[in-house]
């Protein structure tokens, strides 16, 4: 995926080298070092036409960048299979490069869709289409789910002044897509890695030997790094407070005791952050505590895939332009 690709679908936020690499990985998945027989024994190599990829359901768009860098990659395979023979295109060009997969954009990421709607048209080869449906699909299904679920929070929350925020739970390797699909969905990131911030968790503070403790450690080895503390009860807010912390996640607190920690660490400047045992039902309610996050770890663990088809239109162009 080239970088002008990322930028004209808005996504300039995104690493194409990265997102390549996750592209690459899943086709050498689906393709396992073979091919497509399928397309490859139903679809002469000249026959062309054009796809759309609909929404079947309502829901946050993710993921359109990553899709086109599917169809990109699959646009320089150059096995005989999908150039085909000679004799197959003698009236025509004698290899796909000379007719690339088009993208076409239809709506934008962050878009809300409705079923019917059309995310994205693509033309080209049908077997190269057929090919890269399946990862396609996959990719801005799931992501287009992160991002709805995210909505859905954001919008529970509205008016509050709380933000929703991930964490780290997410599918190893796609870190980077499904962090980008929260924040398509209105939501913020929490620390990408264990390097980018300090969060002192409860083993972490039994092994110091306390809050104050811990935080001193941290603080003392990584002086520029800012330090979360995860604290589970009101006492442990205040030594939190005390010792300096920059921001306090509150584990899985009742909501009285969510208004109590605010009324010690705010007056501070101390940040605040809900964790643990949140509903979608009950998060209007904890964020009207005062506190400024909810920690949704929801968000890319369990978020439903946003149903999305793949329609190849009728007809096809056989003269490969």
């Amino acid at each position: 995926m080239t970088r002008s690709t990322v930028d004209a679908l808005g996504a300039a936020e995104l690493d194409p080298t990265h997102v390549a690499g996750i592209v690459r990985r899943a086709l050498d998945e689906d393709l396992a070092g073979g091919m497509d027989v399928t397309s490859v024994a139903t679809i002469p190599a000249r026959h062309h036409g054009t796809a759309d990829l609909v929404a079947r359901a309502e829901g946050v768009v993710a993921g359109l960048p990553v899709v086109a860098a599917v169809f990109d990659l699959v646009d320089t395979i150059t096995a005989d299979a999908y150039i085909g023979s000679a004799e197959e295109w003698r009236d025509g060009p004698d290899s796909l490069a000379a007719s690339p997969i088009r993208v076409s954009p239809q709506v934008s990421d962050g878009d809300l869709v409705r079923p019917g709607d059309v995310l994205l048209a693509v033309s080209g080869p049908i077997r190269a289409l057929l090919t890269a449906e399946r990862t396609a699909l996959n990719m801005v299904s799931h992501l287009s789910g992160v991002a709805t679920l995210t909505r859905r929070w954001v919008d529970a929350v509205s008016g509050t002044g709380a933000v929703i925020r991930d964490t780290r739970k997410t599918l190893p390797g796609l870190r980077a897509l499904e962090k980008y699909a929260v924040r398509c969905g209105g939501g913020v990131n929490h620390r990408m890695s264990l390097s980018e911030a300090a969060l002192v968790k409860d083993n972490h503070v039994a092994a110091a030997g306390g809050v104050a403790a811990a935080f001193a450690a941290v603080r003392k080895a990584f002086p520029g790094v800012a330090v979360e503390v995860e604290c589970d009860s009101v006492d442990q807010v205040a030594d939190a407070v005390q010792a300096g912390a920059d921001l306090i996640l509150l584990d899985n607190m009742a909501l009285a005791d969510l208004v109590r920690a605010v009324q010690l660490a705010k007056p501070h400047g101390v940040q605040l952050e809900a964790s643990g045992g949140l509903t979608l039902e009950g998060a209007r309610a904890v964020a009207q505590t005062g506190v400024d996050f909810l920690a949704v770890g929801a968000l890319t663990h369990s978020a439903p895939a946003l149903d999305v088809g793949m329609d190849l239109r009728p007809g096809t162009e056989r003269d490969g332009r």
